[in-house]
């Protein structure tokens, strides 16, 4: 791809330079990794953690906050945040206190606490869906809606938009290559083609979810309300009236994952625009960095399934598909109260989203001074740039952007400078831990990167 001021060869050579700076200020990182792939498959214990810029990952002694340290002394500001899964700041006090409390009157029984009360209490307050259930991950919550979503309606297939991400969930590992739908280029051992049990169009393409669901055997719509995958794309005016209106049409539930959304307010980005989804899914932040997620469902939907798990219960039959034996459990629960009650709170977000207006001030102006053809946007507390003059519109623009090169150059000349990105993405999440001197210091380093690339600096 060609940019505007921008001699592709610099890339080449300033990667060459800031990996032997990587490797020279990281050697304990580094005998770490070597030591780890005698026993972990690729050297870490979950295989995206070599996605990070650099010939190995760094090694994390400690986080809280919004700051990380490494076993080498280095700081960094954590603008990753567990990909969201941090989104608060590493171990809140009053997640962390909660945690200590729970954990000596047991972690995981295989029956309610009143916390999940309370908890489901103020998720259907949140979000204005009246039942939840609680699972250990998005992916669980988002398999099992799709399970829900079939059984109520009686319909196979499920639809999904080119460029999302909903976990593991074998569905929507699918994208639109060529006008074909297609395994998606990381999906690992696809049990089967999943065209054969998801349709995938893209998002803001109103005429293609219109024909796509003419066909009546659709389920569910999975979406995201603005997409985050495949690089931040929100939707156009009268987009979200339209896909609530087609799927009701078509008999068709429509779903929102809110995993990566819930950026935008308590109640994620359903509460922000007064959405009226029938079932919504979250992980990640909803515990403050302890394993849970949830998913809502609407009173229609709920009378449905409530009639199948009444028709279970009158055999011994267990294996429905939903469920998981930790799913729920005291201790995760636990950590959802705290979370939801003292630090998910109203004035949290308003400090973040205050944090990430300014870094997206701070990141346009270098754009704008330096006359690039690139732009930035803002979901929320979430800030990204691209590099591209104007936002996308759907999966396929972010795909054609993407600059694999540039990409990890300048998250690694980020990372050599203290400033820690979202492997996958230029995505900036802002806790309510970060602060003015923290969002300030990463607009100096955007600075600092562009000008080595343009050859101004």
């Amino acid at each position: 791809m060609l940019l505007a001021g921008i001699d592709r060869r610099r890339i080449g050579t300033l990667q060459e330079k800031e990996e032997k700076r990587f490797v020279a200020e990281n050697p304990k990182s580094n005998a770490m990794f070597k030591r780890a792939k005698k026993s972990l498959l690729a050297g870490v214990p979950m295989n995206w953690m070599v996605r990070w810029a650099g010939p190995f990952p760094v090694f994390v002694a400690s986080a809280k906050g919004a700051h990380i340290e490494d076993v080498d002394g280095h700081q960094y500001i954590d603008f990753c945040l567990g990909d969201t899964g941090a989104m608060f700041g590493h171990s809140p006090k009053d997640v962390a206190d909660a945690v200590k409390g729970r954990i000596d009157s047991g972690i995981t029984t295989m029956l309610p606490t009143e916390d999940s009360i309370w908890v489901g209490e103020a998720l259907a307050e949140r979000f204005g869906l009246p039942y939840w259930q609680f699972v250990m991950t998005a992916t669980d919550a988002n398999r099992f809606s799709i399970r829900l979503a079939r059984e109520v309606t009686g319909r196979s297939k499920i639809l999904v938009f080119n460029g999302c991400y909903h976990g593991s969930v074998d569905e929507a590992l699918i994208w639109i290559r060529d006008g074909k739908a297609l395994p998606g280029p990381g999906n690992t051992g696809p049990a089967i083609d999943p065209a054969m049990t998801t349709r995938v169009v893209e998002f803001n393409d109103i005429p293609a979810l219109e024909e796509a669901l003419s066909h009546d055997d659709v389920a569910c719509v999975l979406c995201e309300p603005a997409m985050t995958n495949i690089g931040i794309v929100l939707p156009q005016e009268g987009y979200h009236e339209a896909l609530r209106e087609i799927t009701r049409r078509h008999g068709t539930l429509l779903i929102f994952d809110e995993t990566h959304t819930i950026c935008t307010g308590p109640g994620g980005y359903t509460r922000e625009h007064q959405l009226t989804p029938d079932m919504i899914t979250i992980g990640k932040p909803i515990a403050g960095g302890i394993p849970a997620a949830a998913y809502g469902i609407s009173e229609e939907v709920a009378a449905r399934v409530q009639a199948k798990v009444a028709e279970t219960m009158k055999t011994n039959a267990s294996d429905s598909g939903v469920g998981g034996t930790l799913s729920g459990n005291a201790l995760a629960v636990t950590a959802m109260k705290a979370n939801l009650e003292k630090v998910m709170t109203e004035e949290a977000y308003e400090r973040m989203t205050a944090m990430a207006k300014r870094l997206e001030r701070g990141i346009n102006e270098v754009i704008r001074s330096r006359d690039l053809p690139w732009h930035v946007i803002r979901l929320g507390a979430r800030v990204e740039y691209e590099f591209q003059p104007e936002p996308l519109r759907n999966g396929s623009e972010g795909q054609e952007v993407e600059d694999y090169e540039l990409d990890r150059l300048m998250h690694l000349m980020a990372l050599n400078r203290g400033i820690l990105l979202t492997p996958f993405h230029y995505m900036a999440l802002v806790s309510p831990e970060t602060n003015e001197g923290d969002v300030d210091r990463y607009s100096e380093v955007f600075a600092e990167c562009v000008d080595l690339l343009i050859g101004d600096g």
